[in-house]
């Protein structure tokens, strides 16, 4: 989960049954020969303006349009940072200071001259003033030392900065001279670009990338990539088997289908698995403000029922908010596990029978069906649950007090966040001052913030490991969650395409190369 709308993304799920899916003729994928390679993309293009950007498909664009400095590098199992080509050197010299030197040569379209490191002042320090300022609060300013190189200066440690802020789409860079001729904030077209590729829109049709004439970098692996508008995962799954598309996500379904039985020419690469689900608890309603009944929740339901009902056992089983391959990853828990007798236990213990309860969730399929199970599990300890579905305007809402009275109604519901490659995203949304917005759980820990902010600060790998799993054991010791999975970016793909995947799933055309 990020701080803002457009990173509160519409969370891709539900897909067609797995039965019909199986009953597919034998699929004819594209091969990747030639200079272009097909891609779908879920939706319009509507912001392209990293201060104001959706986020996703518009991340993907600025990567292929804009500079960036740093960009993700998967090692091993974990994720962490290099310098990109835009960039000669990017180093950080001490807890506050990241010195920078931009490669030579990179010049901006529509005769706006080279890039500078002035540019990279302007677009940074621009940053602090718009929709996407959280990730920059620990930004002070941008020294910049001559044409081509500089310093950026923080206000405060903060560890994350690289790969949460570089990495990520509010780290491109801008054209300060073009910024400041359209009025310092655009749309659907970038005032000037610096890429390999740049970019042209048909709304409700594609997106189309061409090379870029005053690209002086290296050349990508494919000349053009088109991106017709697919909005349905089924729709575009169904385009992939029928040699349209060289690479799509998969839903669940079609992920254990392929994992079974992996058709020739095919292949799956997974981005990450930076979502994070969990049955949530709300410790303000009369219903569960006794942490004894809470408790029996957590202990009633059966998580691997619900991976293997509701997602095909495709997805790996959480024990926090922490995502595989990050800093402060759990492997268990502490203080409960399935036991339906437990459950029953504790609820005789709060005094409590013939409980009634409302669970929320999402009306897409996985969300549905995991809501069911959890419903046929708290019937097994002797509790009632009314599923109500919900479409994603409400269901967004409805835990945040500036949005209504809701919450004050809200006992269970099914959340998942997504989150960028550092443990600090995850655990901002859980502090005393998100009490109401999205801390919907609404209890508070003066332990849990303090924390919070030491994890910020500490740059030690293990130090900040232990943070992140200690902070993670106050939220499960509230008993107000009920861990359950991390969905991957899973994507299937031409196996003579090598796909480039963000951990949070966002493809990096320029990226990709020929098997």
């Amino acid at each position: 989960m990020t701080r803002f709308n457009q990173t509160r993304r519409a969370f891709l799920a539900g897909t067609a049954a797995a039965g019909a899916a199986a009953m597919l003729p034998m699929p004819a994928f594209a091969q990747s020969g030639g200079g272009t390679l097909r891609l779908r993309l879920d939706g319009d293009i509507d912001i392209l303006d990293p201060g104001y950007m959706t986020g996703g498909i518009e991340i993907e664009a600025q990567k292929q349009c804009l500079p960036f400095l740093a960009q993700y590098k998967r090692e091993g199992g974990t994720f962490t940072w290099e310098p990109t080509y835009f960039v000669e050197r990017l180093e950080q010299r001490d807890s506050t200071h990241i010195d920078f030197t931009l490669a030579e040569g990179l010049v901006w379209s529509g005769g706006y001259g080279p890039v500078t490191a002035s540019d990279v002042k302007y677009s940074y320090e621009r940053m602090k003033g718009t929709d996407w300022s959280g990730y920059f609060e620990a930004l002070d300013r941008v020294e910049v030392t001559d044409a081509r190189s500089g310093t950026i200066v923080l206000n405060k440690p903060f560890a994350p900065f690289i790969m949460v802020t570089l990495c990520h789409g509010p780290g491109a860079v801008l054209s300060e001279a073009a910024m400041k001729e359209v009025g310092e904030r655009f749309t659907t077209k970038f005032p000037a670009i610096c890429g390999p590729y740049q970019l042209e829109l048909t709304p409700g049709q594609r997106a189309l990338y061409t090379p870029n004439p005053d690209w002086t970098g290296p050349a990508p692996a494919y000349e053009r990539v088109e991106c017709p508008i697919i909005t349905e995962v089924k729709a575009a799954e169904l385009a992939f088997e029928a040699g349209e598309l060289h690479c799509t996500e998969v839903g669940a379904d079609t992920l254990a289908r392929y994992s079974a039985n992996m058709p020739e020419g095919a292949e799956i690469t997974v981005g990450g698995e930076l979502q994070y689900m969990w049955l949530g608890m709300n410790t303000d309603h009369p219903k569960l403000a006794d942490k004894t009944v809470r408790r029996a929740i957590q202990h009633a339901v059966d998580v691997e029922s619900i991976l293997q009902g509701a997602y095909s056992g495709t997805t790996t089983r959480s024990y926090g908010i922490i995502c595989p391959g990050l800093i402060g990853k759990r492997d268990s828990t502490r203080y409960y596990q399935y036991d339906p007798q437990k459950a029953r236990d504790l609820l005789a213990e709060a005094g409590i029978t013939g409980l009634d309860l409302t669970l929320r969730t999402l009306n897409t399929q996985e969300r549905m069906l995991a809501a069911q199970i959890i419903q046929a599990n708290l019937a097994g300890v002797g509790i009632n649950v009314r599923v109500l579905p919900l479409d994603s305007g409400p269901f967004w809402e409805m835990g945040q007090e500036s949005k209504g009275d809701t919450w004050q109604e809200l006992e269970l519901w099914l959340m998942r966040f997504g989150t960028t490659p550092d443990p600090y995203e995850a655990t901002q949304w859980f502090t005393s001052d998100q009490v109401g917005i999205w801390n919907w759980e609404r209890w508070t820990s003066e332990e849990y913030d303090s924390l919070y902010e030491e994890g910020i600060r500490e740059t030690d790998p293990e130090k900040r490991h232990e943070i992140y799993v200690r902070m993670q054991e106050i939220m499960e010791e509230t008993g107000a969650y009920v861990w359950i999975n991390h969905e991957p970016e899973a994507f299937v793909h031409s196996s003579d395409v090598v796909v480039n995947a963000a951990p949070s799933g966002e493809l990096n055309y320029r990226r990709f190369e020929r098997a």
